[in-house]
């Protein structure tokens, strides 16, 4: 028998994200960062960053992060590989190196039989395996929707640590792979994707962020987030809010996957952009040009395991391009500019 996983679920993905809004009133009593009384705590989540970093010596600290949600594609070897992938970009977006990982599982085995459960953990173990690292243990329940992620640990020389909030005026933005995902994962629910499109996507969604470890070599890489579920627009007020700083984009610089119009035009539209695009709407002001209807479509729309949102010093922008050409990524042009704060956090302008 064939399980289509999404039909198990009420969500997918990082689309499963409680939106930015209410995370904020949940966290509000409960701010633990690097001002707090745990000196060694270098990251905790008062700047919201994708992983928790602790000192452990002079030179040298652990990253560590958790990532799950429910399936985003139908295919259970597939999803493993996604959420997998998903959870190891959060210690890469520190610019750390992943060294193992926990699995975590909730599984409804009244609806889908142990097997497929087996073959979620046969995709994470083969992502983990690109990456370097193996499952050392974990935890499983038996719950009302599949749910799949990992715990993963890293190490960092601390000189390279990359925070979220420590972009600097005068940077330029890159995002390392193109926007679209929920739009596509929410179509493909409908039974609405084309067989080339899934392919595509599956693809994206498997790719791991590695670049990110030799990225943190680099001095004059200022800060580095991944963008997920909040959308590139979340992600960036985030980075921008915490480095009190404004953001420029260029919208037709900044990289979308090729079908991803089609599908809006079929109003496959995630729930979560909505949400995403409410919490943010505040601080974005459209220039000239810009067809905000598919805007708002589009940079708020929820991804998994998606690109590396690098702020880099002009004058190293060249030595980023190689390392991401090297690694096989092709989206390597900016997609805007950093500059002091303004009345508002992100501007977008057609070029």
């Amino acid at each position: 028998m064939e399980y289509k996983l999404t039909q198990y679920s009420k969500g997918g993905g990082c689309g499963c994200k409680i939106s930015p809004a209410i995370l904020s009133e949940i966290l509000a009593a409960h701010n633990v960062g690097a001002k707090s009384n745990v000196p060694q705590l270098l990251v905790g989540n008062d700047s919201r960053d994708d992983a928790a970093v602790y000192q452990i010596d002079e030179k040298t600290a652990v990253i560590s992060t958790t990532d799950f949600f429910m399936p985003i594609v139908d295919d259970a070897f597939s999803f493993g590989q996604i959420a997998a992938a998903n959870a190891i970009s959060d210690v890469y977006a520190m610019g750390g190196k992943p060294i193992f990982a926990l699995a975590v599982l909730g599984w409804p085995l009244a609806s889908l039989p142990a097997s497929e459960a087996a073959k979620v953990m046969e995709g994470a173990r083969k992502t983990c395996a690109e990456a370097g690292i193996v499952i050392a243990g974990g935890h499983s329940i038996d719950s009302q929707d599949p749910i799949f992620g990992l715990v993963v640990n890293g190490i960092i020389a601390i000189e390279n640590l990359k925070r979220n909030d420590t972009a600097q005026q005068g940077d330029v933005l890159i995002l390392t792979k193109p926007l679209g995902v929920g739009i596509m994962a929410t179509a493909q629910k409908r039974g609405l994707l084309t067989e080339e499109d899934l392919n595509f996507l599956v693809k994206q969604l498997t790719t791991i962020n590695k670049a990110g470890e030799a990225l943190g070599k680099i001095k004059d890489v200022h800060a580095m987030t991944d963008v997920t579920g909040f959308g590139l627009l979340g992600h960036l007020t985030e980075m921008m809010e915490g480095s009190n700083l404004s953001a420029t984009l260029h919208y037709n610089k900044i990289p979308i996957i090729p079908a991803v119009r089609s599908y809006i035009a079929q109003k496959t539209i995630p729930g979560a952009t909505a949400r995403n695009w409410s919490s943010c709407s505040a601080g974005v002001v459209f220039g000239d040009g810009i067809n905000e209807e598919e805007a708002t479509k589009l940079l708020p729309d929820p991804q998994t395991n998606g690109g590396l949102l690098i702020a880099v010093a002009p004058h190293a922008l060249e030595e980023v391009q190689t390392i991401l050409k090297e690694l096989g990524i092709q989206y390597t042009e900016p997609i805007g500019t950093c500059s002091a704060a303004m009345d508002k956090r992100i501007y977008i302008h057609q070029e």
